[in-house]
């Protein structure tokens, strides 16, 4: 009987054990649903990478329980990167795991070496375009008509949200799966990834600038009496830098956030306490 089963295993290595588009793009879609859950401090996202993975060992080593447990022993290694733009690593470990089942040069070891070298500049790259462009410009979008009490602004936030999302994740992974490891070192030598960071932080800076401009107030009501008549103090301000405060409000909550590493609880506590103090002085109201 297990003679039996060793003919079986042999004969399907030598026919190849190759996936199905519909293999990978399975794949690709339950880790679009499962990548930020069960997160934890020894493995992070390790565990929503082996859950989307869960069909292809069967697929990969039919009969063969050892290489199965081998499998999914690799994708239980720690892995940590952005869900969307980072999965292009995913679809890239998902390819040398294909091409070492049927027989080629990579290794466990080589595998492990591409997801640990890769994940860590991919999730600056996703990271950078993610969540300090795209989510900025769709806010930009969206803002105005959520103030104004239209529901059509959290609709569309949420639908444009997901249909960006659907297509990098799928244009990434694919990518990553078609193109191999050599496609994605070219890729990050010819230094068009930097350009596109570098693009991508400077529109991001701009729609960040807009959107301050327009949400962060802090308006003064205090008239300062000089001789028979009286300074505005709003006037004044205005006339030496227009929107100044909220500016300088602005600057401050970066300079926490990015300099300090502080908490954003505790920025937005400092916040209001700057608030409390301002209103309770008379300086300023309507501060936000």
């Amino acid at each position: 009987m297990a003679e039996d089963t060793k003919n079986v295993v042999t004969a399907s290595n030598a026919e190849g054990n190759h996936l199905d588009k519909r293999d990978v793009t399975r794949a690709w879609f339950k880790w679009v649903c499962l990548s930020n859950t069960n997160y934890n401090y020894e493995r992070l996202m390790a565990s929503a990478l082996l859950a989307s993975f869960s069909h292809i060992p069967d697929k990969l080593y039919p009969g063969d329980d050892q290489k199965r447990v081998e499998f999914m022993r690799r994708q239980m290694e720690f892995y940590n990167t952005e869900p969307h733009f980072g999965c292009i690593i995913n679809g890239l470990a998902l390819s040398m795991e294909e091409e070492m089942a049927n027989g080629s040069a990579v290794t466990p070891e080589a595998i492990t070496a591409v997801k640990t070298g890769l994940m860590g500049p991919f999730a600056g790259i996703g990271d950078t375009l993610w969540q300090g462009t795209l989510t900025p410009i769709l806010l930009a979008v969206a803002m105005p008509l959520a103030t104004q009490g239209n529901l059509l602004g959290p609709l569309l936030y949420i639908v444009l949200m997901y249909a960006i999302m659907l297509f990098i994740s799928h244009f990434m992974f694919f990518t990553g799966y078609n193109s191999g490891k050599e496609g994605i070192e070219n890729m990050m030598a010819s230094g068009s990834v930097k350009r596109l960071i570098a693009t991508a932080s400077t529109m991001g800076a701009i729609v960040l600038g807009c959107l301050a401009n327009s949400y962060v107030t802090c308006t003064s009501y205090l008239q300062i009496p000089v001789g028979e008549g009286y300074i505005d103090l709003q006037a004044t301000l205005d006339s030496i830098l227009k929107g100044g405060v909220p500016l300088a409000i602005t600057l401050l909550t970066w300079y926490l956030l990015k300099k300090k590493n502080m908490n954003s609880t505790v920025v937005l506590l400092i916040l209001v306490g700057i608030g409390v103090v301002l209103g309770a002085t008379g300086l300023f109201g309507g501060a936000a």
